[in-house]
């Protein structure tokens, strides 16, 4: 009976695998951005953040309603519309440098999902884990398809991740802990 049951567990197991249609992400085509924003009591001298953070690769089974992305660390890019050109470089050498990224030593940053559920008509809570900096975490991530694309939202904390916030004149001006990641993905056809 036990061997019947195990046989009738792993057919089904492969059977479901069978189905599951994985499609890799259209790098070209996607896009995400996280936005950091400023604090402290002079944060009006600051800058709120728009970095893009082009997908390195990527893949998703749309049946199982799981994915994976990478993002090469050192490739994020600092878009402020409202620096100047100077204060974006630096910026720009700060993120990708030791104090934040660091991404000589930790070159990726990976998200794979763990597990999905219905939040709505077309709309899932992915729960999976995020890798930056070279310290893993769990994450829940919003997707919702839309003409077929997924967009979403997720909301983190560097300090979770071993990052400390950067702070100049004492703290007075400041990033937030928490940051925002924006995501737009086309599937490859």
């Amino acid at each position: 009976m036990r061997v019947c049951a195990a046989i009738f567990s792993i057919t089904g197991f492969l059977s479901a695998t069978a189905a599951a249609e994985q499609r890799q992400i259209d790098t070209a085509q996607s896009e995400m951005t996280v936005r950091v924003y400023k604090a402290g009591v002079l944060g009006a001298f600051g800058h709120d953040h728009e970095i893009a953070a082009p997908i390195k690769s990527g893949a998703v089974d749309t049946a199982a309603h799981t994915v994976e992305l990478r993002v090469a660390a050192g490739t994020l890019k600092v878009r402020d519309p409202h620096a100047s050109d100077k204060d974006r470089g630096e910026i720009q050498s700060t993120m990708i440098g030791p104090e934040v990224l660091d991404a000589e030593h930790h070159p990726e940053i990976v998200f794979r999902s763990t597990g999905a559920e219905p939040a709505g008509d077309g709309a899932w809570r992915l729960r999976g884990t995020l890798m930056i900096h070279g310290q893993s975490r769990p994450i829940e991530v919003e997707v919702r398809e839309i003409g077929g694309r997924f967009r979403g939202s997720a909301r983190l904390k560097q300090s979770e991740f071993g990052i400390k916030p950067i702070k100049v004149a004492g703290g007075a001006i400041r990033v937030k802990d928490e940051i925002r990641i924006e995501f737009d993905i086309q599937l490859a056809r």
